[in-house]
């Protein structure tokens, strides 16, 4: 069922239909659950979940950092990251990670995925979550 889901779900990107309208910035590439997971699985690329503290122990994707979007210092925070480095960045639903995406841009970064659907999509494509 679970590979069912993922093909389902990489046909429909494939159409365009799942990404919904894109970024005006090209830094971002707003994609699926499959694609994202072919992003994340690239040499050096940073996962970053943009989700609260409480949410990421609940569980998150493996070898995901946590930067809490509403915390404090995001832009401090995140402002410590590699800016030339490929990064993932994912939330519960999808609307806070394109929040993040669009500041991170601001910032100086060049290469990001925003995970549409977030979390939660990436589990009902049979993505792996950890704790």
């Amino acid at each position: 069922m679970k590979k069912a889901v993922a093909v389902a779900v990489a046909a429909i990107a494939s159409l365009g239909l799942l990404t919904g309208c894109s970024s005006s910035n090209e830094a971002i590439k707003k994609v699926a659950p499959v694609e994202f997971s072919e992003a994340i699985n690239q040499t050096g690329v940073i996962v970053l979940d943009v989700r609260t503290p409480e949410e990421f122990s609940a569980g998150h994707l493996p070898n995901a950092i946590n930067i809490n979007l509403e915390g404090a210092d995001f832009a401090g925070e995140v402002s410590k990251l590699d800016k030339n480095a490929i990064v993932a960045v994912y939330c519960r639903s999808g609307n806070r990670s394109g929040v993040a995406t669009e500041l991170m841009a601001e910032l100086g970064f060049v290469d990001m995925y925003d995970m549409q659907g977030g979390i939660l999509d990436w589990e009902a494509a049979g993505g792996q979550i950890v704790q």
